[in-house]
C-alpha cells in the first residue's frame, strides 16, 4: 500500500527503497510498498568547547568557542511565471550534495548525541591545534581575529565532508592553563604602560602650557615695546619734512632700546624661573642625602664598629658624588641659560637689520627712487664728505712745493719763433726746470751726457 508522508518546516524525508538507486530527499512524497522513509531534522545545533591548545614555544591555552553548525541548505532562487512568483523551491546543487551527504553520515544519529558531538570536537581541536603550533604565542594574541578566521575556514573545509556548515561562530578571549598566566602577564603589563603614558602625557602637558605662558607673555612685551616705538616714529613724522632725517634717527634709537629692553626682561624672567627649578632641585637632593646619611647612621649604631666606617665611608662618597652631580646639572642649565641669550643677541641683531632695511625704502621712497639722492643723504648723514675732507687735508698737511719759472732769451732768435726750430727750442726750455723738480722731490740727478743741474745758491 501507499502512503504520503509530509515533513516538518524543519525536517527533510530521506526514502531508499525500491525504484531508488541511492537516497531520495523530498519534503513530502508517497512512499510505496518496499521503500523506507525516515524523517530528520535539520535545525541548527549549538556546540560549545574548550579547546586547549598550545603554541609553538610550547605555551599551553584554552580557546572557549560556541559554534553553530547544521546542515547547509540554500534554496535556489525562484523562477519567474508570467511574471509572478512561484511558490515551488528548490535546493541549489551543491546544497542537495550537502544534504544528501549529512543525511548519509549524520541523520542516523540524533545530532544532539555524543557520536555527533565528538566528531565535531574533534574537528574543530585538530585544525586549532595544528594552526596554533604554528604560530608564536605572540602572533596569536595581537592577530586573534586573524587567527579565528583561519581555525573558521580550515574547520569549515573538514565539515564540509559531513556535508556541514557553520553558520555561526562565536570564539572567545583565549585563556591561560592553570599554572601558565601569559596572557594575565601580558594584561597587566598593558595596563601598566598605559598607565606610565597617561602619567607622562600629563608632566608634557603641564611643561607645555607653562612654557606657552611664559612665551606669551614676553611676545605681548615685545609686541607693546613695538607699538610704542611706531607711535613714537609715526609722531616724529609728522613734524615737519625739515626734521625728518633727526626724527628718523631718533626713532630707530628707541625701537632698537625698547626691543632690546623686552628681550632682556624676557632672558631675565626665563633665566630667574629656571634658577628657582635649578636651586629647587638642588635643595631637595641636598635633603634627600642628608635624610638618607641620617638614616644610615642610626642603622649603622646597631651594628660593628668596622662596618660603621666602612659604611660612613661609602656614604661620604655617595654624597660627594650626588653633590658633583648637582653642580654639573646646575652649570650645564646655567650653559643652557647663555646659549637662549645670544640666540636672543642675534634675534635683536636680526630685527635691527631689518628695521634698517625698511627705513632705507622708506627714504628711497620718500626721495622718489632717486639712488643718487639717497647716497648723497646717507654719505651726508653717515659724515662721509667730512671724513674724506679731513684724510685729504692730513695728506697734503706739511708739504713744502717749490716752484721754478725758466724763461727763454729775447733777441732776433725769439723774433724767429716760427717754425720747427721754435718748437725744439721750447721743448728744451721745459727740461730744466722739470729735471730740477725731480730732483728737489726724488734727489735724483739726471744723466751726465744731458748736463748736469746747478749747484744749490748758483745762478
Amino acid at each position: 500500500m501507499a502512503r504520503f508522508v509530509v515533513a516538518g518546516p524543519s525536517e527533510y524525508l530521506a526514502i531508499t527503497g525500491w525504484g531508488i538507486d541511492d537516497v531520495k530527499l523530498a519534503k513530502k512524497a508517497w512512499v510505496f510498498a518496499g521503500q523506507k522513509c525516515s524523517r530528520f531534522d535539520i535545525s541548527p545545533v549549538n556546540y560549545e568547547f574548550n579547546v586547549e591548545a598550545m603554541s609553538s614555544e610550547k605555551l599551553a591555552f584554552n580557546l572557549p568557542a560556541v559554534f553553530t553548525i547544521g546542515p547547509k541548505i540554500t534554496p535556489a532562487p525562484a523562477p519567474e511565471v508570467d511574471g509572478a512568483s512561484n511558490q515551488r523551491r528548490v535546493l541549489m546543487p551543491e546544497s542537495e550534495e550537502a544534504l544528501l551527504l549529512y543525511a548519509k553520515l549524520i541523520a542516523p544519529h540524533d545530532h544532539a548525541s555524543n557520536h555527533v558531538k565528538q566528531l565535531v570536537k574533534g574537528v574543530i581541536e585538530g585544525e586549532t591545534r595544528v594552526l596554533a603550533a604554528s604560530m608564536t604565542m605572540e602572533e596569536i594574541f595581537q592577530g586573534t581575529k586573524k587567527f579565528k578566521q583561519e581555525v573558521f575556514d580550515q574547520v569549515q573545509l573538514d565539515l564540509n565532508k559531513f556535508g556541514l556548515y557553520i553558520y555561526n561562530a562565536n570564539v572567545k578571549q583565549l585563556v591561560d592553563e592553570p599554572g601558565h598566566e601569559y596572557f594575565s602577564y601580558l594584561g597587566k603589563k598593558t595596563q601598566q604602560e598605559a598607565a606610565n603614558k597617561a602619567k607622562v602625557d600629563v608632566a608634557e602637558e603641564r611643561m607645555k602650557g607653562e612654557v606657552g605662558a611664559k612665551e606669551r607673555e614676553g611676545l605681548t612685551r615685545q609686541n607693546a615695546a613695538k607699538v610704542d616705538a611706531e607711535t613714537k616714529v609715526v609722531s616724529v613724522r609728522q613734524q615737519g619734512i625739515g626734521l625728518r632725517e633727526e626724527a628718523k634717527v631718533k626713532a630707530e634709537v628707541q625701537v632698537y632700546e625698547n626691543e632690546r629692553e623686552a628681550e632682556i626682561a624676557a632672558a631675565q624672567a626665563g633665566l630667574a624661573m629656571k634658577k628657582a627649578g635649578w636651586e629647587k632641585q638642588s635643595k631637595v637632593a641636598q635633603v634627600e642625602a642628608v635624610k638618607a646619611v641620617a638614616i644610615r647612621e642610626a642603622e649603622l649604631q646597631m651594628e660593628k664598629a668596622a662596618d660603621a666606617t666602612l659604611y660612613e665611608q661609602v656614604k661620604s662618597a655617595e654624597a660627594r658624588k650626588a653633590q658633583a652631580d648637582a653642580m654639573f646639572f646646575e652649570q650645564k642649565l646655567a650653559e643652557d641659560a647663555r646659549l637662549y641669550a645670544k640666540q636672543k643677541e642675534a634675534e635683536a641683531l636680526a630685527m635691527v637689520g631689518k628695521a634698517k632695511v625698511e627705513y632705507v625704502t622708506s627714504m628711497l621712497q620718500a626721495l622718489g627712487g632717486d639712488y643718487g639722492a639717497l647716497r648723497d643723504y646717507l654719505m651726508i648723514d653717515g659724515g662721509m664728505y667730512q671724513e674724506m675732507a679731513r684724510v685729504n687735508a692730513s695728506a697734503v698737511s706739511g708739504m713744502q712745493p717749490k716752484i721754478s719759472i725758466w724763461s727763454g732769451a729775447d733777441g732776433a732768435a725769439g723774433e724767429a719763433g716760427a717754425g720747427a726750430m721754435q718748437q725744439v727750442a721750447g721743448v728744451y726750455k721745459m727740461l730744466p726746470p722739470l729735471l730740477s723738480t725731480v730732483h728737489e722731490q726724488t734727489g735724483m740727478q739726471p744723466p751726465a751726457w744731458m748736463g748736469s743741474l746747478p749747484k744749490d745758491g748758483a745762478n
